[in-house]
């Protein structure tokens, strides 16, 4: 065809509420509506060929949007559009893992249409035999604006990275919970103040463990697995822990050391098999994850010929989705077309899932009844489980209990969850000790 047909897919959300200062989170589930109805010009002498929206769907068409709309013909089902005989590419903009986004996106994979999409759930729930439907067809879908917004991950891993052995994937990629972190530690504020604060902006989910809970990382650290290291996604093998359990403590105790708590993901393939989690843990402040602020993302790639590679920008927002949306539909204009995983389908083995048994240095806080012998006490206890205390420190109190810092040397994560446990039972050991990774850069 002399052209490539494109067009915007069911949306469940309006464009008002997409540009509203207080729907900061939510405008990244949607494309802006003024990058994608300009005229194409640019797009023209990019790809040499005409882009042209011929169709949208929503769940109204009568909302206010912000956009005339009349130029383009109407769906109330995003399954009959995506249909339709005079699209070549399917834009789905919905989210979420199942429901109109899922039966659309098959749809148009049946009715040999290429996919464009930013849905990060759905890929990791159905990613592999989504990718099989599409390349059975002959076709592929992209989805550059799942993963971190405007910085271009899957490009970099399907692509520019395409001669490495990737040895590990590691990044901020929830810039709702580095907001709720940096706020925290600049403002001197509770998780639970900073919660409410964002929560009166707009930066969290419907369900807002969605965000806090790792589960919208961990999402896309899955997608970014299966491209690395050539696997199956696999969402369920994530381990995943949220950031509630961060007090200002930690924040500041973290700071004193010279360290910042960041919910990071990490993955890398061992003799064990694929490690993957999203778990706060601690960073060298003077590291580039470290310094990074606000809602901003990181992903570092490390690969065998290429070193450390680190790329940082936007994650969420209507102008980066925008950006990473029109990027897919000019690769397809430009006839680029690779496999939905980087390999096809078909390729992808199933990889083991490993717990993260990787020796690191680990950051404790408890707090112990404050008499002779419960300092001796902890550290014999951790001793026994073969984990050394690289240094301590202890903090004014009042009262009964005195608060305990302790930073270990590396050790496994098996060996010191047994001395946590032995511990637990030692009656000078008051609550739950706090445990969090340090993560080497």
């Amino acid at each position: 065809m002399d052209s490539v047909s494109t067009l915007l897919a069911y949306t469940e959300r309006s464009g008002e509420e997409a540009f509203s200062k207080h729907s900061k989170k939510r405008a990244q589930r949607m494309m802006h509506y003024n990058v994608s109805f300009q005229p194409f010009t640019a797009t023209i002498l990019r790809t040499g060929r005409d882009i042209e929206i011929v169709a949208v769907s929503a769940r109204s068409a009568g909302k206010d949007r912000g956009v005339d709309l009349s130029a383009y013909r109407w769906h109330g089902d995003p399954v009959s559009l995506a249909q339709s005989d005079d699209i070549d590419v399917f834009v789905e903009l919905v989210g979420g893992d199942e429901g109109p986004a899922k039966d659309a996106t098959e749809a148009a994979l049946k009715s040999g249409k290429d996919v464009v999409t930013a849905n990060k759930a759905m890929l990791a729930h159905h990613g592999q035999p989504l990718a099989e439907l599409a390349e059975g067809n002959g076709l592929t879908i992209r989805y550059e604006a799942a993963v971190a917004g405007g910085i271009p991950i899957i490009k970099s891993l399907t692509e520019g990275l395409a001669g490495n052995k990737i040895k590990r994937v590691m990044g901020v990629m929830n810039g709702t919970c580095n907001y709720i972190l940096t706020r925290m530690q600049s403002a001197g504020l509770s998780y639970y103040e900073v919660f409410a604060e964002a929560d009166a902006l707009g930066y969290l989910e419907a369900d807002p463990n969605l965000d806090v809970g790792g589960i919208d990382a961990g999402h896309k650290l899955a997608i970014l697995s299966a491209i690395a290291y050539g696997v199956q996604v696999d969402f369920d093998a994530v381990k995943l822990e949220g950031i509630g359990q961060i007090s200002i403590d930690d924040i500041n105790h973290a700071a004193d050391m010279g360290y910042r708590i960041k919910l990071l993901g990490v993955s890398q393939m061992t003799e064990n098999g694929l490690e993957q989690r999203m778990t706060p843990c601690l960073v060298p402040e003077t590291s580039p994850l470290g310094q990074l602020e606000g809602g901003t993302n990181m992903v570092v790639v490390e690969g065998d010929e290429v070193g450390q590679i680190v790329l940082r920008g936007a994650g969420a927002g209507e102008g980066p989705t925008a950006s990473a949306v029109m990027s897919d539909v000019l690769d397809l204009a430009r006839g680029i077309r690779i496999p939905t995983f980087g390999q096809p389908a078909e390729t992808l083995g199933t990889a083991t899932p490993a717990q993260c048994d990787t020796p690191a240095p680990y950051y404790l806080r408890m707090e112990l009844l404050d008499r002779p012998g419960s300092l001796a006490a902890v550290a014999a206890a951790l001793g026994q489980r073969e984990v050394s205390i690289h240094r301590m420190r202890q903090y004014d109190h009042e009262g009964d209990n005195a608060p305990v810092l302790i930073v270990t040397h590396a050790t496994s994560q098996s060996a010191l969850a047994t001395a946590l446990a032995d511990l637990k039972s030692h009656d000078a050991v008051i609550g739950t000790p706090v445990a969090l990774r340090i993560e080497q850069i």
